[in-house]
């Protein structure tokens, strides 16, 4: 079948810098990998007249809604952030809708009139895994991610209690002064080594994404790699990770927690890759991918 997965992001250099457009990239290549025809698209595509053509369009809900362009193609919608967006009249014009939680209380309720299957977020395992470097070699504690217009409660917390913070990302020239800034972009391709090589990735949630069981995309490359990982509590992040995320409540605790002997901290390196294994087994795009395919042929032979 013929696939095009829609984006919010815009194309061209900006787009390139929004993680959406990474999530497409590495789920077209998980479709390719099944032996569909599929491609990314960005937003200002998701209206055009080819549309018609395809067999199967998948919507990455983010930011931006968008309206299904009827022709032959099945319309699936997988909302992976900004559950808070989702206008109640939006999953009806789908043919099947997924979410990236198992507790979203609006995707268990009646609300939108269909069904919401979950679907979390994924890894690539051919690019995110242990192997990618060795291990504490990189940078001792790595938090990479724009500002969201906020001072991320993760480097906030770090910084306040003294902890140095490698950050990447947009907009923190904001809150914070030019050498503590490592970079604006840290290229996609460049990820897998920074996680596998770090002391400490740090994570943060949106606060509703927490509440709701949005488990953000970096736990799932950070711990496909063995790192060790310090992320803010959400809800499901134990049923999928179990013990191998710590997490903390406040910035203090943040802070004692990254003042300790690592091997004392975290998970021990065995662990970690028993971690990465399950991660990369179980929560892979190319599971993902089956899972649509599948819902996909189901539809179109359902007809």
């Amino acid at each position: 079948m013929s696939w095009s997965v829609v984006v919010a992001s815009p194309k061209g250099e900006a787009g390139a810098q929004w993680g959406d457009t990474w999530f497409a990239a590495d789920l077209v290549d998980a479709l390719k990998r099944l032996g569909q025809d599929a491609k990314v698209v960005y937003r200002n595509g998701a209206s055009s007249e080819a549309r018609e053509t395809d067999d199967v369009v998948v919507v990455l809900r983010g930011l931006r809604r968008v309206v299904p362009r009827r022709g032959k193609a099945t319309w699936l919608l997988w909302i992976i952030s900004h559950p808070e967006l989702v206008e109640s009249d939006e999953p009806a014009q789908y043919d099947a809708v997924f979410a990236a939680s198992a507790h979203w209380q609006r995707g268990e309720s009646e609300e939108f009139g269909v069904p919401v299957t979950p679907l979390l977020q994924a890894t690539n395992p051919h690019r995110f895994g242990p192997s990618a470097a060795e291990p504490d070699t990189g940078d001792p504690v790595l938090f990479v991610g724009s500002t969201r217009g906020e001072f991320r409660p993760a480097v906030r917390g770090a910084l306040a209690g003294g902890i140095d913070v490698s950050v990447y990302g947009v907009g923190w020239e904001k809150f914070l002064s030019a050498d503590q800034i490592r970079g604006e972009f840290l290229a996609n391709d460049l990820l897998p080594a920074a996680y596998a090589s770090a002391g400490v990735v740090l994570n943060d949630h949106w606060r509703d994404m927490a509440d709701e069981g949005f488990l953000s995309n970096r736990l799932f490359d950070a711990a496909a790699c063995g790192s060790r990982l310090l992320s803010d509590p959400a809800v499901g992040l134990d049923e999928v990770f179990g013990s191998g995320i710590r997490t903390y409540g406040s910035g203090g605790e943040l802070v004692s927690i990254l003042s300790e002997p690592r091997d004392e901290a975290f998970p021990d390196r065995e662990e970690r890759l028993a971690l990465a294994a399950r991660i990369a087994r179980d929560h892979s795009f190319d599971a993902r991918a089956g899972v649509l395919v599948e819902r996909a042929r189901e539809l179109r032979d359902g007809r």
